[in-house]
């Protein structure tokens, strides 16, 4: 009998009572390893219920007390840091330590967020005009929601609460509900912290939940991140219903490589940036850009032995280079990708579709795939696989190179190698993407910078995490003061200036 996983409302686990039940698998295997609730619309707004009654009281208590807070839970999470890894890894499939990748990059917002009673700091003038003085403040939003993906069920939950929480806010997480026990047990960890109840919830849900979400009157803000079909459909809906929406959806990752750029160097970026986690990253290389034929050539013949040679093993095999995708809906969809990358005429030189890891065969593992002469008329080229897929696209010059992320739709991540500073630095200006990485294949910014990209990638004017995320999870309230003393009497008709 398997286990159902429930909802997280009002400081505890309860029972769905929906009756509709979703299975979550174990990708290793393709068992279903338990079920969980998909909340109706009454459910979510319990959840919300609950995060409006907790608000106020934990709005009240002061910046360094909410940090705290925080401070505590790091250390809880710290602590199961190895159960966590283990949990994250049976339910999504990543590897273990990769998945203590993904907790430890969740473990540093939070960290950012411990400098709230800093970063909600306001501004102050003295004497702004005769007698009066002006001050800003601060304050948090009120019950604000974040809908995060499979892809990293750790960190993105605590991306999105760890600041909307030390802010001042309640917050209603759903997770995706291919793998929702980390962050139901990473609620259950706020609640020891000393986190009051209500203030965090958790509703595990699919499309029924999510417009409950985006139609609830009491919800001021919400934080998506998936596909971005869906990030458009949610903050087109949010925006509709006056909400503050920032939405973050797919990518096509190109990483250029110059005929100066030291080619092991590259091709190691390639192999980790391209394969790992199975490329079930927003911020994965999907696509190289080798300039010159030379180059192009050079850096194929080294990558072909290392992609036949990639260690797929299942999540458990701390060994493996990567695991296996996330559903057996995940693996067709990856495949049929690469079925038609060759019927558009690119050379499949490592095929790893008929994969089958030995004791696993029901497992939805696949070996890694790489494409070359690849064009960008293609569908492999301009959509997202989110699978081990890489495609190489050749490129004559560097200007062919540059135009190739410029002109893609999505935006999100660029990388390029090459050892000629002016080169880097010229094409660091003139990139038209958010997150740009100099020989750095996976630019994904420190918790104290913003992540977030450009174009397609991106629906929304505030990045995550940051010191945009305090931005968006608060609004700024602005006094201008004057006491009667010494100030002359009368009415006054014209608008306020500095005169």
């Amino acid at each position: 009998m398997t286990d159902t996983i429930g909802h997280f409302i009002g400081g505890k686990r309860v029972d769905g009572t929906s009756g509709r039940l979703g299975d979550v698998f174990n990708p290793n295997t393709g068992e279903v390893q338990s079920k969980v609730a998909l909340a109706s619309a009454a459910e979510v707004r319990a959840a919300v219920e609950n995060a409006a009654a907790a608000q106020p009281g934990w709005a009240a208590r002061n910046p360094q007390v909410r940090a705290r807070v925080m401070m505590k839970f790091i250390d809880l999470v710290q602590q199961e840091k190895d159960e966590l890894a283990q949990l994250l890894s049976r339910e999504h499939g990543k590897t273990i330590p990769d998945s203590h990748g993904d907790i430890q990059r969740g473990i540093e917002v939070c960290e950012f967020a411990l400098g709230i009673p800093h970063l909600m700091k306001g501004e102050y003038t003295e004497s702004a005009g005769p007698g009066i003085d002006m001050y800003s403040m601060r304050q948090p939003l009120g019950v604000v929601a974040g809908i995060t993906p499979f892809n990293f069920p750790a960190m993105i939950p605590m991306w999105k609460f760890a600041p909307a929480i030390a802010c001042g806010n309640a917050f209603v997480l759903k997770p995706s509900e291919r793998d929702p026990s980390v962050p139901m047990r990473l609620a259950e960890l706020m609640i020891e912290a000393g986190l009051p109840e209500g203030v965090l919830n958790v509703v595990n849900g699919d499309k029924e939940a999510v417009d409950a979400i985006l139609d609830d009157e009491d919800i001021q803000a919400i934080g998506f991140v998936g596909s971005t079909a869906i990030a458009e459909y949610v903050y087109t809906r949010g925006c509709a219903n006056g909400k503050r929406v920032q939405c973050f959806g797919g990518a096509k990752n190109h990483m250029i490589i110059m005929p100066d750029a030291d080619l092991d160097q590259a091709v190691d970026a390639l192999i980790g940036a391209g394969y790992g986690s199975a490329g079930e990253r927003c911020m994965a290389i999907s696509v190289a850009v080798p300039v010159g034929e030379q180059t192009a050539d050079a850096l194929v013949e080294k990558l072909i032995p290392r992609v036949e040679n990639l260690k797929v093993g299942p999540s458990t095999d701390r060994e493996a280079d990567y695991g296996p995708l996330v559903t057996g809906q995940a693996l067709e969809r990856v495949r049929n990708y690469v079925d038609l990358g060759v019927e558009e005429g690119a050379k499949l030189v490592v095929d790893g579709r008929d994969f089958q890891m030995q004791g696993y065969e029901n497992g939805y593992f696949m070996g890694g795939c790489l494409f070359d002469n690849v064009t960008d008329d293609m569908r492999i080229y301009r959509e997202e696989i989110f699978g081990p897929v890489l495609s190489v696209v050749r490129a004559k010059t560097y200007d062919e190179a540059i135009d190739l992320p410029m002109k893609h739709s999505y935006g999100n991540g660029v990388a390029i190698y090459t050892r000629d500073g002016d080169t880097a630095r010229d094409f660091a200006d003139r990139i038209n993407i958010g997150m740009v990485g100099v020989n750095v294949p996976i630019p994904v910014p420190l918790a104290y910078y913003t992540f977030g990209g450009w174009k397609k990638s991106v629906f929304g004017d505030l990045n995550q995490h940051g010191p945009d995320s305090v931005r968006f999870y608060t609004r700024t309230k602005t006094v201008t003061s004057r006491w009667p003393s010494g100030v002359k009497e009368g009415a006054e008709f014209s608008i306020p200036t500095m005169s």
